[in-house]
């Protein structure tokens, strides 16, 4: 936990998205993460988890410093503001969102890109003075390992540009020439007040005719005006009214916009431990964390989101439930093999730098109960079952019933030997209760056998859990006959099985506190601590099953301020969720997890989970003023 902080941090990042595919830019302005077209495809810059020969693309205003930077209000376009000796401009950042994708077709003449192209737009215009653009590009394919062949023609349009191209994938680059200089391209080019230069970058399959540029203008105002319509208007307090609706547009960007799967975040490998070997990839759509997600958007009035993930999911499960899986690709694909990249040496030097996940091929019991909750809040929100909704809901019911005295491995994916963990009992319990409700209360058909076996064993499940979950001094375990205590407790209210205010809870809440609650919080630059810690998941000795060690993972800090709100600790949750967003960056992004020690994001970035996390203990604390 010792290993120093690296040049770039996680933080320093802003996450570009078309909805597609993801990019990261760093404060200084390197693209130094590029996954075109898809998520969950090979990087083509990848020295976010290696070096610039890795792949990166550099814009900066020569002998300048970046005074400002910010997301265009209610979209994902990022603006920032470069001041240097002679001048100041401005570079506008962004991944076109396609009009026909969206909300129908764009404006004649704006949707004319290639059929799967991709695109990321940089544009400066200088504002003030005279300033010299400093511009490096180096492609490289399959997360570095693939240099490009690169020439020079001609796009669809006749107009002259830098094209590369390996196997399948193509790019092309739109504006200002660049020139050759050992295996890199450079530009220097001088604009003055008013003046503007853009470069486009796209992706194209490399068989297909090279796609024409699109009218920048034209597609910065048409970008901006689908998030800020989707986005729409977010009735939250003032005070959290900004960090709610970037972490709205997070969970939108992290959607996929034509299967409608929402993956956990936009990396692989970024670390939980700082030169350790904890380092999963969360491009995938995991069923849990969509399912959060998905209650999230519903909740501020984002339906379509929830329609679009309920079709997805329609298509993953398809087939035996047998097959079930917790995880998918962004498509509902089901092979996610885990394998290592050792030409990469990681974020930090923490390796082994890894895609696909493993984790895909275990049992994890709570996540149909997830589903059935999200599912039961559309039903909730007014959202008719489809012909195949309600028969894929029983389907997991089976499912968790063939499975119900079947050991796990937890919600956090351990990689332990499997055992009966206390959340997890309690979503098995949430899955037969939320489906007793649905034919008792919503009319779904049932079965009457079938229907009184959910009976029976939601009352099973029920003693058992508070029989067999709950230690000596009437706290929640984190597994059956286990002394240990997990943050995932804080999640069972949530179920119905018991009130936030149950004592059973108060006394999760006292060793959650006593046992896993870390020291004060140093900010986000290293600078004054903050009033409380953070909350750990859990303790890794025991069940964890790996290496080394973890820093608070931040939605089980949220899940406190919530359970907080709900039990009137409404001072302590308005401090704790004053620290929490502390933890942000600048742009009011958050990772996985933060390390209070160095003051610095740790993990996957930018994280569904810690973004939901965000906009639930919002909610709660503005429901415990009302």
């Amino acid at each position: 936990m010792s290993t120093p902080t690296p040049a770039v941090r996680i933080e320093d990042h802003a996450l570009l998205s078309d909805q597609r595919g993801a990019a990261l830019v760093t404060r200084e302005g390197d693209v130094d993460w590029l996954c075109l077209p898809r998520f969950d495809d090979e990087a083509l810059f990848a020295s976010l988890l290696g070096g610039p020969e890795h792949g990166r693309w550099s814009l900066r205003v020569a002998r300048g410093e970046v005074v400002a930077r910010r997301y265009r209000p209610g979209t994902m376009v990022l603006e920032t503001t470069w001041r240097s000796p002679t001048g100041t401009a401005v570079v506008t950042e962004l991944m076109p969102v396609r009009g026909e994708d969206c909300h129908g077709p764009g404006p004649e003449g704006l949707a004319a890109d290639a059929e799967g192209s991709s695109q990321l737009i940089r544009s400066v215009t200088c504002t003030d003075g005279e300033v010299e653009v400093l511009t490096e590009l180096r492609i490289r394919f399959e997360y570095g390992r693939a240099t490009p062949w690169i020439r020079r023609g001609r796009d669809s349009a006749g107009q002259r540009v830098l094209i590369a191209v390996a196997g399948g994938d193509g790019v092309v680059l739109h504006g200002p020439a660049l020139h050759a200089d050992d295996h890199l391209h450079r530009g220097r080019h001088t604009l003055r007040a008013g003046e503007r230069a853009d470069w486009v970058l796209t992706w194209f399959p490399s068989w297909e005719a090279v796609p024409a540029a699109p009218d920048v203008p034209a597609t910065l105002e048409r970008t901006c005006s689908q998030w800020s319509h989707w986005l729409g208007r977010v009735r939250v307090e003032d005070a959290y009214a900004a960090p709610v609706e970037r972490a709205l547009l997070v969970l939108r960007a992290l959607t996929h916009r034509g299967t409608g799967g929402i993956i956990a975040a936009a990396t692989t490998s970024l670390p939980e431990d700082f030169g350790g070997v904890r380092n999963w990839d969360y491009r995938y759509c995991w069923l849990r964390d969509a399912a959060l997600s998905l209650e999230v958007l519903l909740a501020h009035g984002h339906v379509d989101a929830a329609v679009s993930w309920r079709e997805w999911l329609l298509r993953a499960v398809a087939g035996d439930p047998e097959d079930l899986q917790i995880m998918y690709t962004v498509s509902g694909d089901r092979d996610l093999v885990e394998r290592e990249l050792p030409h990469l040496p990681g974020f930090a030097g923490s390796a082994p730098v890894r895609i696909g996940n493993g984790a895909a091929a275990q049992y994890q019991a709570d996540v149909v109960g997830e589903v059935m909750i999200a599912l039961a809040a559309m039903r909730d929100a007014g959202v008719e079952e489809s012909a195949w909704s309600w028969p894929l809901q029983r389907a997991l019911v089976r499912f968790t019933v063939a499975h119900v005295d079947t050991p796990d491995q937890g919600i956090w994916e351990m990689r332990g030997e499997p055992a009966f963990f206390t959340h997890g009992r309690a979503m098995v319990w949430a899955t037969f209760d939320r489906a007793i409700t649905a034919v008792e209360r919503d009319g779904c058909p049932a079965d009457p056998a079938e229907l009184e076996t959910w009976r029976s064993l939601r009352e099973r499940l029920r003693a058992e859990i508070l029989e067999r979950g709950v230690g000596p001094d009437g706290a929640f375990t984190q597994s059956y006959d286990s002394t240990e205590v997990d943050a995932s407790a804080l999640q069972i209210p949530r179920t119905g099985l018991v009130a936030a205010d149950d004592p059973r809870m108060l006394a999760t809440v006292a060793r959650l506190e006593a046992e896993l609650m870390t020291g004060p919080t140093a900010g986000p630059a290293g600078g004054a601590a903050a009033e409380r810690g953070l909350l750990l998941r859990y303790r890794t000795r025991g069940q964890d099953g790996l290496p080394g060690d973890e820093h608070p993972f931040l939605v089980c800090s949220f899940w406190l301020v919530e359970q907080y709100a709900a039990t009137g600790r409404t001072k302590d949750a308005e401090r704790l969720l004053e620290t929490l967003l502390a933890c942000g960056n600048d742009l009011d992004l958050f990772a996985e997890e933060y390390d209070v020690t160095a003051g610095r994001m740790a993990g996957n970035f930018p994280q569904a989970f810690s973004h939901l996390g965000l906009v639930r203990a919002v909610d709660a604390l503005a429901a415990a003023r009302a």
